[in-house]
């Protein structure tokens, strides 16, 4: 692939996109994830004002310290990059503490709670600050297997890597030298204090959900863990199709409206 090109294009687009929409620049939340890394150092290429959030929530050691890495190392490269470290730990522990028990019990509910905490912080900073909210999803994540929260992380103004790959943006953050840490690190969305892995919660990686998605071969002819991938792959792309598809509109007929 020609990452160089890649590189140049999603910078001009993101540099276009700001000044149509005469803002001053883009705010990112930095998780210590591969997505979030490239999006900052894309960004921070246009010259613009680019506002890099850590927003840890229970985090993990290794999670926030891979984050602080980041930050640190993008400040080093780009005179236009500030920074702000919000520990939301206290302000989600106050949302818990007057949910229902059974709502603070369902791990899922809770998990994604704290993406769209973090999505209401981004856009708070984001709105004062004159800045455009920039995606960190993946195409893989985004039009294959939905593996973003609703109005969470896939809360955005813009998506500038979200017609690349898990493996193209781990080839990207290589061009663009991120910091190894990173690199190395297997895939999370950091909504667990376990720390569990993406592939621990798909029961597939990121290259077989990603030859999943452009199957269209003859089934017969696979092996019995592609057929196993397969499974995986269209039951995550049939359950959260609600995410990846514009939300319903009852329309009225016209008739019922004279």
């Amino acid at each position: 692939m020609d990452f160089k090109g890649i590189n140049e294009h999603i910078v001009n687009w993101l540099s276009k996109y700001a000044e149509n929409a005469k803002m001053n620049g883009f705010i990112i939340g930095i998780s210590g994830g591969v997505d979030s890394a490239v999006t900052s150092m894309l960004c921070a290429q246009t010259g613009k004002k680019v506002l890099a959030l850590s927003m840890p929530i229970r985090q993990t050691v290794a999670e926030f310290q891979r984050a602080t890495e980041h930050i640190e190392n993008l400040k080093s490269r780009f005179s236009n990059v500030e920074s702000i470290d919000l520990n939301l730990t206290e302000t989600f522990g106050a949302f818990e503490a007057i949910l229902p028990q059974e709502t603070t019990q369902n791990f899922l509910s809770m998990a994604n709670s704290r993406s769209r905490l973090r999505m209401m912080t981004l856009y708070a900073l984001g709105q004062s600050n004159g800045l455009l909210v920039a995606g960190t999803g993946n195409k893989i994540e985004d039009f294959g297997v939905g593996f973003f929260t609703k109005y969470g992380d896939g809360g955005v103004d813009i998506s500038p890597i979200a017609d690349l790959t898990k493996t193209e943006v781990f080839g990207l953050a290589k061009y663009l030298e991120i910091v190894n840490s990173i690199q190395v690190a297997k895939p999370t969305d950091g909504l667990w204090e376990d720390g569990r892995s993406d592939e621990d919660q798909i029961g597939a990686t990121y290259p077989e959900l990603e030859w999943a998605m452009d199957f269209k071969g003859n089934e017969n002819a696979l092996t019995e863990r592609e057929k196993e991938v397969l499974v995986i792959y269209r039951r995550f792309n049939t359950v959260n199709r609600h995410k990846m598809e514009a939300i319903p509109v009852c329309e009225i007929p016209a008739n019922l409206k004279n």
